[in-house]
């Protein structure tokens, strides 16, 4: 808010314009001038236009589940290609949002991974990300009625710790109280990493108590290294020393995210080996049936496969759930749909 109070000021305008002016883009979820009618005729255009530009045009929206789970593909301003997907369950509505337009991890079973990395997001373009499925819910246009965005998932395109300062910068606006941000609990929302151990420690002192997610995907550094790749550089016991960390300075539950993946880390043993690691922690498993992409040798594990993994990591005393599977009729894996929108 500062800044902007300095951008107003800087215009020749009374510092308080800013907090009307984003009282419009946080509480109202707008940005167009010609509907802030607390704003000096005279000067809506220029605050809007210096202050709001266009960062996000929607190319392409895709809906299922009724309605209640919609995913779009934005372009922005510079032609790069980013997802969201808003998903509505009865108590809560869920913005999963992207932290880069590609991703430079490189992990073989991911779409975006696959594409390679073309740059990092502005916080602006983040947050843009949250206001547009705001603006959806508090128009009525998803079915339920009127409503308003509870959870934020870091978990779209990217790694949310290579692009650290927009992230937690994000992060902030998103839980600053109206006008400042848009007023979501810190607790709502979480941030996901494939394991940078330097990040997952700065993130641990920045005084936050949002969830922290580790895409963990195989017990043991054999397999990790190929489908992890950042693995090579930081192991397995070092990734969940961090979390571990994390989990001490914030008292919040870690979730271990693992894609089940057919043949290839669905196995008994890796149940076993998964569990012996997170026993007795303060941690819950989130299985993710892996949402194959076209052409890949990839694919989600059997059903019985599947909840023979759930019980092992069950009878060890670990939670467990098995993440539902919306979107996967509109490409609702990360990176499916820039894919196909690239020439």
């Amino acid at each position: 808010m500062a800044e902007r109070r300095a951008v107003v000021a800087e215009l020749g305008e009374p510092p308080y314009r800013a907090a009307q002016l984003s009282r419009h883009y946080f509480g109202r979820f707008t940005q167009q001038a010609d509907e802030m009618s607390d704003l000096p005729r005279a000067s809506r255009d220029m605050l809007a236009d210096a202050l709001l530009p266009p960062l996000l045009t929607a190319e392409r929206e895709l809906s299922c589940d009724a309605g209640t789970t919609r995913k779009t593909l934005w372009r922005a301003f510079d032609g790069a290609l980013i997802e969201s997907v808003l998903m509505r369950y009865p108590d809560r509505v869920t913005m999963c949002v992207s932290s880069q337009a590609g991703c430079g991890m490189g992990c073989p079973f991911c779409a975006t991974g696959q594409a390679g990395l073309t740059r990092n997001l502005s916080t602006a373009e983040i947050v843009a990300q949250v206001v547009a499925g705001a603006r959806l819910l508090a128009a009525g246009q998803v079915p339920g009625g009127p409503g308003r965005v509870s959870n934020v998932v870091f978990m779209g395109m990217g790694e949310p710790l290579a692009n650290y300062a927009s992230v937690v910068a994000a992060v902030r606006r998103l839980a600053d109280p109206v006008p400042e941000g848009l007023g979501i609990s810190q607790r709502s929302v979480t941030v996901s990493t494939v394991g940078l151990v330097p990040a997952i420690n700065r993130l641990g002192g920045e005084g936050l108590s949002v969830t922290l997610a580790v895409s963990l995907h195989a017990p043991d550094d054999e397999l990790r290294d190929a489908l992890v790749p950042v693995n090579r550089r930081w192991k397995v016991d070092e990734v969940l020393a961090a979390a571990w960390d994390y989990a001490a300075a914030t008292g919040r539950r870690v979730s271990i995210e693992y894609a089940l993946i057919r043949d290839i880390n669905d196995q008994a043993g890796r149940a076993e080996a998964l569990a012996s690691l997170l026993a007795g922690r303060l941690a819950h498993v989130n299985l993710i049936p892996l949402n194959p992409t076209p052409g890949s040798k990839w694919t989600a594990s059997r059903p019985a496969v599947q909840r023979e993994f759930v019980r092992r990591l069950a009878a060890a005393g670990v939670p467990v759930t098995v993440r539902d599977t919306r979107g996967r009729e509109i490409d609702g894996a990360c990176g499916q749909l820039a894919a196909s929108a690239r020439p």
